[in-house]
């Protein structure tokens, strides 16, 4: 990942000015951060101790912590309800149709930001707990009945009563996915035995395919934009499956490089063989060596099935051999085929990537001009990223199987800044400690009151890795402006994207039950104003949920006022340690229903 280069943060020199001086001069910092400026001075981007330092030497003079006037936030408008502010559909207008570059991540300027509460649909239930929540789900939760009317000889899903039920059928599986992932798992064995953790399904739907790999034990981060089809990603939280908003366009995923152990797409309607197959080197990018990628629909099985896809068996052949020519070149090679379902295999030997480098070659090998991991506002590359040669332990075949994988250091911990393998295992010793205490202080967790989890800022996934027995699924999330840390999390058989959190995230309202936090705004604060981020957390928690945010004592407060001012209720606790210089916030958001509607 980049960083900006920039000074540390200077720290007041006790011994040079009078405590009236340095008064002045924490009340100035203060003020510079609520308006949202660079606090203080210019920071490395990096997570720093001296950040710690400089809030310490602050409490240190009679100043004492951020102090801030109590602020109500008003209503969002009730057409905000699903509100997702960089894939609004009301912006689709100012941005191209090319390659549907429109529903991709687009950000409001800082002027148009809403500085309001986002308000559930009238009628809003508390969500459905899991696991019943797979299978069923209250129709005003999320009130769109496209899917339903377009797809129903698919059986996505339908709706009975105040309900909406989910058979488990997809648009190559419509009488249930559970054959369709059999005949999968005896074309790709490693689905059964741990080899295959971690996957993506483009395209997909309202995340069937993802619900039903839980319980074979791999965790799927489901993909899908906000299109004509309604809500998908929005029905895949809702029943407790992950899924992010997103599309492969013109800009990389938010992934890490040679991470997912497979990718599927199932008629998913992405042009794989157009625009010189760029689609797929993207695809090639996020899987690992070895890794998987499965594909059904068209043009598979191309012989039995053209008369169904409105086009002629020549034109499915030369479809398929187009298909199979580019994956070819990117050195993927053809695993296994039965049906409908052909499978890849991205190779792990280097001699394949050595001839990328031959002249007039494509695609080419990228060249050293991009990093692998850059994928925040990354453009695709029409080239190769071949696997690093110096990693020997990166393919499928020379990770540890899950479970065992989760608590093996990565040999990829050695490339962050810091890392190593003792900075790992302290890391997971550490975050042992703190879950127990969390659990003491929020009973919730491990309960089927909480499912969907967001690490707002993690490092190695040890929020995770730690509460892998509980009946949940964590969304890692890694900031763009850290360490790259992300494909640590995903050595380790866990899932997540990277993320500005001065922007908002790819999910719709309400699609959350906890978010946890440690210590974000001590180390970006100086990037973006704390309201935002904070009514950007209100807008995609679940009513009812719960945050958890450990901060230094210098902010803890001024967070707390504004929490109120979002209806929620928090109350201020000692972390494991007791000490003073960081506290732990425990929050829980009110359920409410807009003045302007009827609460059912």
């Amino acid at each position: 990942m980049k960083h900006k280069d920039g000074k540390p943060i200077s720290q007041p020199d006790k011994s040079s000015r009078t405590v009236p001086m340095a008064i002045m001069f924490v009340v100035l910092c203060g003020f510079s951060f609520y308006l949202g400026g660079i606090f203080c001075s210019e920071k490395d981007r990096y997570v720093s101790k001296e950040v710690i330092k400089a809030v310490e030497s602050r409490k240190e003079t009679a100043a004492g912590p951020l102090q801030i006037k109590g602020i109500t936030f008003p209503e969002c408008s009730s057409n905000y309800q699903d509100y997702t502010p960089c894939t609004d559909p009301r912006r689709w207008r100012k941005y191209g149709v090319h390659r549907l570059t429109f529903m991709e991540r687009h950000c409001p300027p800082v002027f148009e930001r809403k500085e309001c509460l986002v308000p559930p649909p009238d009628g809003y239930k508390l969500p459905i707990r899991w696991p019943k929540s797979r299978n069923e789900s209250w129709y005003r939760n999320v009130p769109y009945d496209w899917i339903n009317k377009q797809k129903s000889n698919q059986h996505w899903l339908k709706k009975e009563g105040e309900k909406f039920l989910f058979p488990g059928g997809g648009t190559m599986f419509p009488n249930g996915v559970g054959p369709y992932i059999d005949l999968m798992q005896d074309l790709i064995p490693g689905m059964k035995d741990g080899t295959i953790r971690t996957a993506i399904d483009t395209g997909c739907g309202v995340a069937s395919w993802g619900g039903d790999l839980i319980d074979r034990g791999i965790l799927t981060v489901s993909l899908a934009p906000r299109d004509n089809h309604e809500a998908q990603v929005q029905f895949a939280l809702e029943r407790g499956i992950p899924a992010i908003l997103g599309i492969i366009s013109t800009q990389r995923l938010p992934f890490p490089s040679n991470s997912f152990d497979m990718a599927h797409c199932s008629r998913c309607l992405i042009p794989w063989t157009e625009f010189g197959g760029i689609y797929l080197l993207e695809i090639h990018r996020i899987l690992r060596p070895g890794g998987f990628w499965v594909l059904s629909g068209p043009p598979v099985n191309y012989k039995n099935r053209w008369r169904g896809w409105n086009t002629t068996i020549e034109e499915q052949k030369s479809d398929y051999e187009k298909l199979q020519e580019l994956l070819t070149s990117m050195c993927f090679k053809l695993y296994n085929k039965k049906d409908d379902i052909a499978v890849w295999q991205k190779l792990s030997d280097n001699s394949c990537y050595k001839q990328l480098e031959t002249p007039d070659y494509y695609p080419p090998k990228c060249d050293d001009g991009t990093e692998p991991d850059s994928a925040w506002y990354t453009p695709l590359r029409p080239c190769v990223v071949a696997p690093n040669t110096k990693l020997k332990k990166l393919s499928i075949k020379a990770l540890p199987k899950w479970p065992e994988r989760l608590h093996v250091a990565p040999e990829r911990v050695s490339d962050v800044r810091g890392g190593s393998d003792g900075a790992f295992k302290h890391d997971d010793s550490k975050w042992k400690a703190r879950i127990k205490h969390y659990k003491k202080l929020l009973p919730a967790i491990g309960t089927d009151k909480i499912r969907n989890v967001m690490d707002m800022n993690t490092v190695y996934g040890g929020f995770a890795a730690t509460l892998i027995d509980d009946p949940l699924w964590v969304m890692n999330v890694v900031s763009s402006y850290a360490a790259n840390t992300l494909a640590v999390v995903y050595d380790r058989g866990l899932i997540g994207t990277y993320h500005d959190w001065c922007e908002a995230f790819s999910t719709y309202p309400r699609t959350y039950d906890l978010l946890h936090l440690d210590g974000l705004f001590t180390a970006e604060s100086h990037r973006c104003e704390m309201k935002y981020v904070l009514l950007e957390m209100d807008r995609i928690l679940r009513p009812n949920g719960y945050a958890i945010i450990r901060e230094s004592s210098y902010f803890v407060d001024a967070i707390a006022t504004m929490a109120k001012g979002m209806r929620w209720g928090c109350r201020k606790e000692d972390t494991e340690y007791g000490v003073e210089k960081e506290k732990v916030l425990i929050c829980q958001k009110k359920l409410w229903y807009s003045s302007k509607q009827s609460s059912r």
